[in-house]
């Protein structure tokens, strides 16, 4: 769980960068950037929001809007959650790279240097090359055994992780200045095999 807190303090820190926001505002933009897959409750946002508030890295102010004229509360991010910010994105270790993670991390990648992007690519790709590579292993072991609808389902999962493992190498090596092909792929330099 502390886990996913953090995920969600890293989350509002980055999005109140942008400017005050109210908490269902907050909550709007947190699930369009979490993705349909993982929704995000007031349950779980207004703890986080209290939490962030008692470690002053957020603080409320009140602000009244054109249509009710009645004040609302809004976030701000204070200097202590700007340095909470800035840690957090400079960490570069597995939690940086894990499901959970990455890409609340990636949302805000503008705002890092490209030796943390490119480590935190690298270790991304690198997780889904392992897990992969086991799948990948799994998979001819127990082909046999499985029907066609869950053969289905495991070869769409290898697709989709080999898609992202393209993704972040043509991300890498657009961080890192290398051309890319036609198709957004690495353009890869093989010697000659002429003599």
């Amino acid at each position: 769980m502390a886990r996913r807190a953090e995920t969600i303090e890293l989350a509002v820190l980055g999005l109140l960068h942008e400017g005050p926001m109210h908490g269902y505002e907050l909550r709007k933009r947190l699930n369009l950037m979490l993705g349909w897959g993982r929704v995000l409750s007031y349950g779980s946002l207004y703890p986080a929001l209290k939490k962030m508030l008692r470690a002053n890295l957020i603080e409320e102010a009140t602000a009244t809007t054109p249509v009710s004229r009645r004040p609302r509360i809004v976030y701000e991010v204070t200097e202590a959650g700007h340095a909470e910010f800035e840690r957090l994105m400079s960490e570069v270790g597995p939690t940086a790279w894990e499901d959970d993670n990455f890409d609340i991390r990636f949302a805000f990648f503008g705002r890092t240097d490209m030796e943390i992007r490119l480590r935190v690519l690298e270790g991304r790709r690198t997780r889904l090359q392992e897990r992969l590579a086991k799948v990948q292993s799994d998979l001819e072991r127990t082909q046999a055994e499985v029907n066609r609808y869950a053969a289905e389902l495991q070869r769409h999962g290898v697709e989709s992780v080999e898609r992202e493992v393209r993704w972040l190498s043509d991300l890498i090596s657009a961080e890192r200045g290398e051309p890319l092909s036609p198709h957004g792929a690495r353009t890869v330099h093989t010697p000659s095999t002429d003599h």
